[in-house]
């Protein structure tokens, strides 16, 4: 008889982010349920605090007490964000809008990552940015309050640079749209309509309209992360006789390309209890393990909307019965880690046949997938530390994986759910 469990995995940790950036230049209070308490979202409050937010913490939520739209203020120190792309990025764009400087830094990781595709567009709108060689942080950003209007055209689908344009057209009078490839994750552009903000969609492109001052007064609930949900939808597949309810997960369109993989693979999922919360889809994610499942195809058209879900996807391919492939990824390079090394490298170490291409992997797999034990080297990137150790779980095979204390920075409690799951 299958083993039957339920879950609620960490919070959102996009959502957490905006819901924070958001409510501290609202008109009045915020409160943030079910906020993440991760290092990458503790860091981003604890830098808003630093510009004369007033945060409070109230178990699993987040109260914010506004000063109004222009009331932040110069920090006396640098802006720490820790691991944090997300929080870098959007806070660069936020600060844009105020005529003060601010010094944004972060961890090794974090300092490598680039950040000329905010600084280019901050720029245009009139925000001074400094940078180190290469555009990367620290940053040093002296913005002004009436920011010029832009009309940006992205190269790539990027959530964070159309979030960060975003948030300095919070400060711009004239008109702010931002054009992308593809679809990119739009909770901003949902959070902001919330509170009150016009913002107005169109074609892969995003305006902002005449109001532009969240309204406040609210609450936002924080759904379950989709991205964190995925390597128990993932064991949950591959382990015998095992079913599992995935609780408040949240399905926004832009962000649940991973159930679209699970079609492709004929995995056996449903989703149950759908409803909106403050303008963002959530469901039960039901899923239940499966011997025989179809290989998949990742491309540029699908990538936006899994793109952190690729690590833990590349475990599922081991044992689908065929060749799975990402493509058209070489963004995976530019992330915590150059995730497409760091995948390739540990799977030939396991013993898979994997094809390395400078934007993707092809995987030969096969359901009876035998691996080798071996030292799985993470390179710090909390999403192969927690892939790996999935991939542990499920084979039975104890992996040496180095640097697992990064997980703390999304997904704090997952040793708990997993051994809770397992048991």
């Amino acid at each position: 008889m299958a083993k039957v469990k339920m879950l609620r995995v960490g919070s959102d940790k996009s959502i957490s982010h905006r819901a924070a950036v958001l409510a501290s230049v609202s008109l009045k209070k915020v409160i943030i349920k079910n906020y993440l308490f991760a290092d990458d979202t503790i860091n981003t409050i604890r830098a808003l605090s630093q510009t004369g937010v007033d945060i409070n913490i109230n178990g699993l939520d987040v109260i914010v007490n506004p000063k109004g739209k222009y009331s932040l203020k110069e920090p006396d120190d640098v802006l720490n964000m820790g691991n944090s792309g997300t929080g870098m990025r959007l806070l660069s764009g936020l600060l844009s809008g105020f005529d003060f400087l601010s010094v944004l830094t972060g961890d090794a990781s974090l300092r490598k990552r680039p950040m000329m595709r905010i600084i280019n567009p901050l720029r245009q709108m009139g925000a001074e940015i400094l940078f180190r060689y290469g555009g990367l942080a620290p940053l040093s950003i002296r913005g002004k309050r009436n920011l010029n209007g832009i009309k940006y055209k992205q190269n790539i689908a990027s959530a964070q640079v159309k979030s960060a344009i975003l948030l300095a057209g919070l400060f711009a009078e004239n008109d702010v749209c931002v054009k992308e490839p593809f679809k990119s994750r739009d909770h901003t552009e949902n959070m902001l309509r919330f509170l009150g903000v016009d913002c107005v969609e169109n074609n892969n492109g995003v305006c902002l309209g005449n109001n532009r001052v969240p309204l406040g007064d609210c609450e936002i609930y924080v759904p379950a992360d989709i991205s964190s949900s995925a390597f128990f939808v993932v064991l949950a597949l591959l382990m015998k006789d095992m079913n599992i309810i995935l609780k408040d997960i949240g399905l926004n369109e832009t962000r649940s390309g991973i159930l679209r993989i699970l079609s492709q693979c004929e995995a056996d999922y449903e989703i149950l209890n759908r409803r909106v919360l403050n303008n963002e889809p959530i469901g039960d994610l039901v899923i239940k393990s499966k011997s025989a499942l179809k290989p998949f195809v990742i491309d540029k058209e699908i990538l936006p909307a899994l793109i952190d879900e690729i690590p833990i996807l590349s475990v599922l391919a081991i044992f689908c019965d065929g060749v799975s492939v990402v493509k058209d990824a070489s963004e995976l390079r530019k992330k915590e880690s150059d995730r497409i090394k760091s995948i390739c490298d540990n799977l030939k170490t396991l013993g898979v046949e994997i094809e390395e291409f400078e934007d993707g992997f092809k995987i030969h797999g096969h359901p009876g997938h035998k691996i080798n034990p071996c030292k799985i080297e993470t390179h710090k990137d909390h999403r192969i530390a927690m892939s790996f150790t999935i991939l542990s779980a499920v084979s039975g095979v104890n992996l040496d994986i180095d640097g697992t204390q990064s997980i703390k920075t999304s997904y704090p409690g997952f040793f708990e759910h997993l051994s809770y799951i397992l048991s």
